[in-house]
């Protein structure tokens, strides 16, 4: 018993500096309630970012990159650090692009520009290539 009173008071001391320390070191957690329209934007957020990172890893925009001569991986980061709103913008862009390559349809349309064009210089006299036109 002589121990626990000679001891009583540093012991004392201790747990009071512990219990001042842990009270002004942690402030206590608050919660707050989160909308529905809030989860929903982070989701769209999260959506687009995905997006705009699956659009950089495709192989024909790598190589586009580099042959506009900018680094691939540094662009990933610098995505990376663009904010919510910016990624929204990007990624809106992303859907506005056309769809494929469209090769096929540019060679047939100049095809069917260069052969109108003929058939014109044909029909004015300028030319003589097509045979089932007549000249006036």
């Amino acid at each position: 018993m002589q121990v626990l009173r000679f001891n009583r008071r540093p012991v004392a001391c201790l747990v009071v500096m512990a219990l001042i320390f842990f009270c002004t070191v942690f402030s206590p957690v608050q919660a707050a309630l989160v909308t529905t329209n809030e989860i929903i934007k982070q989701s769209e957020n999260d959506i687009a970012r995905e997006k705009v990172n699956l659009f950089l890893e495709r192989a024909d925009v790598q190589q586009q990159m580099v042959a506009m001569g900018v680094n691939p991986d540094l662009a990933k980061i610098r995505v990376a650090s663009l904010t919510d709103q910016e990624i929204m913008q990007l990624s809106d862009r992303i859907d506005q692009l056309p769809v494929g390559g469209g090769t096929l349809e540019t060679i047939l349309v100049i095809g069917l520009v260069f052969f109108l064009v003929l058939v014109v210089l044909d029909i004015i006299g300028v030319t003589d290539i097509f045979s089932f036109i007549n000249k006036k």
